[in-house]
């Protein structure tokens, strides 16, 4: 698949996703970013902004296999995995898949889950499989995870250690639409019998498959892999965070921000696509000093500070690696 190809299609995604869930474009992009990309996305939000149908309307567009995990504080890994059960009949145990077998995965309310399951989960994330209890089973390809979690309430959850945080790609959010956007929501609602949108099937498993390769064809310049660099070391360094951007982190820049170029119909990464994705990528991988964490300090503020500050490279539209 070439890259107007590939552009055409995910604005027909954002277009269909749209029709089902009120928010801004920006949102849309960073989903895509994160499938397109080959990784998650975690989406913190308050309930009701349309998190669980942002995921369901996704994986039907995309023509995938969707499954939806509740996560609650007594939920064991084999629950999210799978489990050896002894069938009866044949005198024998086979392996009963859980709901981490489908290509897109609701992970409801993540800080929810125990320590043990959270791992369990993304463990899966990063190999693409799960092994019970000796066997290994791979998972469906494509297999993209959205989490989510609830920042208001504190009962009955366990935060996301930071090295795990680390696992997400993008860390995104929806918010409260405007006031024109919530009267769309009831208008909508007014035109359908049932209570919740749906959409329609846009594309194939083998069609994501596709557009999954068409970043690996994405240019980047050596100026803007220094510049890339320049951006993620000088969070080691910043008075505010204690912990700055891993190596992995660059690595996930570089790939989200090919990912957003063939978004953009682009075969190669200008500095723009850079600075548009350093929030999403990199805020929630800082660890803020005590200071800044009582200063109330935003880490998606801290990461836009340092870009504006680190010198933007100027690329030719030509652009080649």
């Amino acid at each position: 698949m070439d890259i107007d190809a590939a552009a055409t299609q995910c604005r027909e995604v954002i277009d269909l996703l749209n029709e089902a869930v009120v928010a801004d474009r920006t949102f849309f992009e960073d989903l895509l970013v994160g499938l397109l990309a080959g990784g998650h996305v975690l989406i913190e939000d308050v309930p009701g902004t349309g998190k669980t149908l942002t995921a369901r309307s996704t994986a039907t567009v995309l023509g995938l296999s969707f499954s939806r995990v509740q996560l609650t504080p007594d939920l064991l890994p084999a629950d999210v995995m799978g489990s050896q059960v002894f069938n009866q009949r044949d005198r024998e145990f086979e392996f009963r898949q859980g709901p981490l077998f489908a290509n897109v995965v609701l992970a409801d309310e993540l800080n929810r889950a125990p320590p043990k399951t959270q791992s369990a989960l993304l463990e899966a994330m990063e190999e693409g499989q799960v092994t019970i209890e000796g066997d290994t089973h791979p998972l469906p390809a494509p297999f993209f995870v959205i989490a989510t979690q609830n920042p208001i309430e504190e009962s009955g959850t366990f935060e996301l250690p930071e090295a795990q945080k680390d696992r997400f790609l993008i860390k995104t959010q929806l918010g409260y639409p405007d006031r024109g956007g919530e009267r769309t929501i009831l208008d909508r609602r007014l035109a359908r019998d049932a209570a919740t949108p749906s959409v329609e099937k846009l594309l194939e498993s083998g069609t994501v498959q596709s557009l999954r390769d068409v970043p690996e064809t994405v240019s980047v310049e050596g100026d803007l892999r220094e510049f890339m660099l320049d951006v993620t070391r000088e969070t080691r360094s910043h008075h505010h965070i204690r912990t700055g951007v891993s190596p992995r982190g660059t690595q996930r820049l570089l790939e989200a921000s090919r990912a957003y170029a063939v978004i953009e119909g682009r075969d190669y990464v200008v500095p723009d696509d850079v600075t548009r994705m350093a929030e999403p990528v990199l805020a929630h991988r800082l660890v803020l000093t005590p200071e800044a964490t009582v200063q109330e300090i935003e880490k998606r503020e801290l990461v836009r500070e340092i870009v504006e500050d680190t010198p933007v490279p100027t690329v030719q539209a030509d652009a080649s690696a």
